[in-house]
């Protein structure tokens, strides 16, 4: 019974090794799409391995399970997990495993089920400030233009989704600057930034002790803003977009000494200002590939007994 506790080791070592060698290299932040896609192959391959552990465990607990799970397998291969053994301890693995799995679907629901909520909220108070005229149908535009002091911009998803925006931010965006916000909140829209941050949320409310999780979700909130930048900026110019965003932010004091919300803006503004060079394509897609192949390796794990079983 050794294959689920060097699976769980495996996950483990992914949790706390990948965040820190993401965190020390320089390339995240020249490749945003890139970064999100590394963090979810990492994230993907601890769940896959805490999936395989609670699965071979198991099968070493329960005949039952261990007749579907190696139904089509070879008796060579039965025997090459040694399955008939450390029965006790593979139960409490299963058990354990099992429970944080129906956590974790709880926890995605509840999110979901919370953006829906507070998505049917922003829909209605939408309606409220800005309500149809007559003959007009519902749904009929994406844009809405709130009446509002403070200069905004939000994208709601739903069917169909809406970009919002305040009469003060068409006062103070100045030409293709208004272009440059409607592609950037765009740009959220058509990656589905939304589920991302969903699932990055659900993971960490549901294990706060686990940093990882904790990391995954600041970092989705991040690359998904320096994403949707990028875009804007390969359409309208970086200039023009960092601009937006100034005329945007100024009034929220995010330029000033005290940290807010929306902290991360400055940081933004000198991304567009000072562009990084970005990486060769050859470099992207190794890194592409090379996160691709991570949540691979557990499968790969998995099926080492196996293997050498039927060699």
């Amino acid at each position: 019974m050794m294959v689920p506790a060097a699976l769980l080791l495996l996950g483990a070592l992914t949790a706390v090794l990948a965040p820190r060698l993401l965190a020390r290299a320089d390339w995240p932040d020249r490749e945003p799409v890139v970064a999100l896609w590394v963090w979810q192959c990492v994230v993907a391959a601890v769940l896959v391995c805490c999936a395989l552990s609670m699965t071979i465990s198991a099968a070493a607990a329960w005949t039952a399970v261990r007749g579907h799970v190696f139904a089509t397998a070879p008796h060579g291969v039965v025997d090459a997990y040694a399955l008939g053994t450390g029965n006790t301890w593979a139960a409490t693995t299963a058990v354990a495993l099992a429970c944080g799995g129906v956590w974790t679907a709880a926890m995605l629901v509840r999110e979901v089920v919370r953006a829906q909520a507070r998505r049917r909220r922003s829909r209605a108070e939408l309606l409220v400030r800005a309500p149809q005229l007559p003959g007009e149908e519902p749904g009929s535009d994406r844009l809405v233009v709130l009446e509002g002091e403070r200069p905004d911009a939000w994208w709601l998803p739903g069917a169909p989704p809406r970009l919002v925006i305040t009469t003060a931010a068409l006062r103070r965006l100045k030409g293709s600057q208004l272009d440059a916000v409607l592609a950037h909140e765009q740009g959220h829209a058509r990656a589905r930034h939304d589920w991302l941050l969903h699932s990055s949320a659900a993971l960490a409310n549901g294990f706060p002790q686990v940093p990882v999780f904790a990391a995954f979700r600041d970092e989705m909130h991040r690359l998904v803003e320096l994403a949707a930048d990028d875009m804007a900026s390969r359409r309208h110019g970086r200039l023009t977009t960092a601009l937006a965003l100034v005329e945007l932010n100024e009034d929220r004091g995010v330029f000033g000494p005290c940290a807010t919300p929306h902290s991360h803006v400055p940081q933004r503004v000198h991304r567009l200002l000072t562009p990084p060079d970005r990486l060769p394509a050859a470099h992207r897609l190794r890194l592409t590939a090379t996160a691709a192949l991570v949540p691979v390796i557990p499968v790969l794990v998995a099926f080492v007994p196996g293997l050498r079983a039927l060699g």
